[in-house]
């Protein structure tokens, strides 16, 4: 299943069912409702739904934003956060979002899990990166510092982590949702790559799934904590589904599929049809560019 996210048009949109029917004139029958959905584009959303001119595929975690909230904000409120406050924040609208997914009759909503406090080691990565230094004694003295450290502080954020999930998780049991844990492209972010698989192993619901970013991972893969591919097929039995996109490098993402560096055809051996695959595109491209990247991705993953 082909789905594609609203991260590209929401901003443009004033109207939730416009927005929704350009979606659905790119060829899709499936949309995903991103982390941009403002309140005033709701009804149009509902509408369009309930007139039967799109499926919802999924929803990214906030879904629709907080009251107030008028831009995109995965990050808004986080389970791992030291704040007993923010945490409850994350839980309040995390649940909205699950009561929105079942009106819209979406099967998944993606989340993000959280972060830890910590230096910004990935902009001087990056910033080496750049410079054409990651096989330079100062990048590989940097990265062991920052692998290092981000062991060492993720304790109390992660602890922070399991214990919201241990009050989302019967939730989204209880409605039949499934919940797209996303692998993410910052250093400070969790779970950190090595534990993935433990967390996964540690919350067995059959509604705990792995959602894969193929941006994130490259990013991650870029920087020397990965090999993208191999990262990817450790997770196949718990593989929901992709969030599409390049990635030129280093770092930059969400540019047009086919355009960037991922090899997407070693990516191939791990998607299946039943997956959820969501191009999420970057609102500077034009329709143009979009249509040129869905064929690209399709040529090689088919048309499942």
């Amino acid at each position: 299943m082909y789905s594609f996210s609203t991260c590209w048009n929401s901003g443009r949109h004033t109207d939730g069912r416009a927005m929704l029917r350009e979606i659905r004139d790119l060829g899709f029958e499936y949309a995903e409702l991103s982390h941009g959905i403002r309140l005033s584009l709701v009804p149009g959303i509902l509408d369009a739904v309930s007139a039967g001119e799109i499926k919802i595929s999924t929803l990214h975690n906030f879904c629709p934003l907080p009251v107030g909230v008028d831009k995109p904000s995965p990050n808004l409120y986080q389970f791992s956060s030291e704040r007993a406050r923010e945490r409850e924040l994350a839980l309040k609208y995390t649940f909205k979002t699950f009561e929105f997914a079942k009106r819209v009759q979406a099967q998944l909503v993606v989340l993000h899990l959280g972060s830890m406090d910590l230096k910004d080691y990935g902009g001087k990565l990056e910033e080496l990166l750049q410079r054409g230094e990651k096989d330079s004694p100062k990048y590989a003295k940097l990265l062991a510092e920052a692998v290092a450290k981000r062991e060492a502080k993720k304790k109390y954020a992660v602890a922070n982590l399991y214990d919201s999930l241990q009050k989302i998780i019967p939730e989204a049991e209880r409605l039949g949702l499934k919940l797209g844990c996303e692998n993410r492209e910052g250093v400070h972010e969790i779970p950190l790559e090595p534990d993935f698989e433990n967390f996964l192993r540690d919350f067995d619901s059959p509604a705990v799934c792995y959602w894969h970013d193929c941006g994130h991972a490259q990013i991650k893969e870029n920087m020397g904590f990965i090999r993208h591919a191999e990262f990817l097929g450790t997770f196949t039995n718990r593989l929901a589904g992709f969030h599409v996109h390049d990635v030129i490098y280093p770092a930059g993402d969400h540019f047009l599929t086919g355009e960037g560096m991922i090899d997407y055809t070693a990516l191939k051996p791990f998607v299946k049809p039943e997956h959820i695959k969501v191009f999420e595109l970057s609102p500077r491209l034009p329709v143009e560019a979009v249509q040129r990247g869905i064929a690209h991705l399709k040529g090689i993953w088919g048309e499942e």
